[in-house]
């Protein structure tokens, strides 16, 4: 059904995404398991890889051209893009985002996390990563939120953004925002991170997104390094990323890339998810 602009899935096209969410989440977490000091972002990569391959899927980020890898991993002030390589080696304290997808049939998965590499002494610095990296992830949760009773798109990067300033003063990625998401990894519509005015998708039973806030320490001002890939912050500031895949059908929400369907970060915000059986 396209008559909105973009697709809309049938709860049975729903069913099937979600074998391709749970490949994806379930390759973050290998690769958050494997997190330490010491580590290549190339073997992290591979345990993506091995994981999604176990589970009878195949990387979709491999599918972009010009791309070979499993997983984006951003290190620091890389905010998104990074290229996994054997000579990027975790230190303790860095401040990791890594971002994966999976394709099982002809129906796609995405998700990120950022992870603090565990092993540094307290400091100012360490937590002002993982507060960092906290409110990126539940101004997901309250972006996702916000879609399960949203009659329009946009409100759901209106609340992204409200959360985000109520927690301090950061910077919010306008470049880059999230996207619909099924027989393609990437498909309309777009999904901001920020307040829009102007026309918005209806949000209706069908829709799928990827939402995926960025965030920054500092000035949201990115650069594109040197690889043609990798987007770093132009100020060197830390910057976190998160991202889910949520689908919308006549039942509710149902976080496709989350194990739990999305229950246990949305309970605390008055949403229960509705999985379709």
């Amino acid at each position: 059904m396209a008559r909105h602009g973009f697709e809309l899935k049938t709860p049975q096209q729903i069913i099937m995404m979600r074998e391709a969410g749970l490949a994806t989440a379930a390759a973050l977490a290998a690769v958050r398991a494997a997190v330490r000091p010491g580590v290549t972002t190339l073997e992290l990569d591979k345990i993506a890889d091995d994981k999604i391959q176990e589970l009878g899927g195949h990387s979709n980020f491999q599918l972009v051209p010009g791309y070979s890898h499993t997983i984006c991993a951003s290190i620091n002030d890389e905010v998104v893009h990074g290229i996994p390589a054997a000579n990027r080696v975790l230190q303790a304290g860095d401040i990791l985002s890594v971002d994966c997808g999976a394709e099982i049939g002809e129906w796609n998965g995405d998700s990120a996390m950022t992870v603090i590499v565990p092993g540094a002494e307290e400091s100012e610095l360490i937590a002002s990563r993982q507060k960092l990296s906290d409110v990126t992830e539940q101004s997901l949760w309250v972006g996702i939120a916000a879609l399960a009773k949203a009659k329009e798109l946009n409100e759901v990067g209106a609340a992204i953004e409200d959360y985000i300033v109520s927690q301090g003063d950061y910077g919010i990625l306008e470049d880059y925002v999230g996207h619909g998401i099924g027989r393609s990894m990437h498909e309309d519509p777009p999904v901001y991170n920020y307040r829009v005015r102007g026309k918005s998708p209806k949000v209706v039973p069908g829709l799928v997104v990827a939402i995926e806030p960025m965030v920054v320490s500092g000035s949201a001002a990115t650069k594109i390094l040197s690889d043609g890939w990798t987007v770093s912050t132009k100020d060197a500031s830390d910057a976190s990323h998160w991202e889910h895949t949520v689908a919308v059908h006549e039942g509710g929400i149902w976080v496709l890339t989350a194990e739990d369907g999305g229950k246990s970060k949305l309970a605390p915000l008055g949403v229960v998810p509705v999985p379709l059986v």
